[in-house]
């Protein structure tokens, strides 16, 4: 049998994979408006000035769901028609949440702000 937290870690892992790496997501707005990660992922959590007349744009997003852990079971048990190899399996769910901050420099050109860099997400936010 498997160890439970091997088996807990193995559908984290393969999400990460599968999801898209987000440093190539954010390297496609650098040179855009900032009205267009604005127009997939909504208003920034937060906004402010930096000291070198850039302005951040930061975005928070939580993702959270319940990954299933399926254990198997067996035993040899005595019926009345002799002994037999009996198999269970049962699905349990363990919950999680991740919460993770993407990050956009602008610089301002007339109205409006040009992605100009960002700061690439944590590991587990990749």
């Amino acid at each position: 049998m498997k160890s439970p937290s091997l088996i807990k870690l193995i559908p984290i892992v393969f999400a990460a994979f599968v999801s898209g790496c987000a440093t190539q997501i954010m390297q496609g707005y650098v040179g855009q408006s900032i009205t267009e990660p604005m127009l997939d992922y909504g208003r920034p959590t937060t906004v402010f000035d930096l000291p070198n007349g850039q302005r951040a744009f930061q975005w928070s997003i939580t993702t959270a769901g319940a990954i299933p852990i399926t254990t198997t079971d067996s035993a040899k048990i005595y019926g009345t028609g002799g002994w037999a190899n009996v198999t269970t399996t049962s699905t349990s769910y363990s919950p999680y949440e991740q919460t993770c901050l993407y990050t956009l420099f602008g610089k301002q050109s007339g109205n409006d702000w040009i992605v100009t860099g960002f700061r690439e997400p944590t590991f587990w936010c990749e």
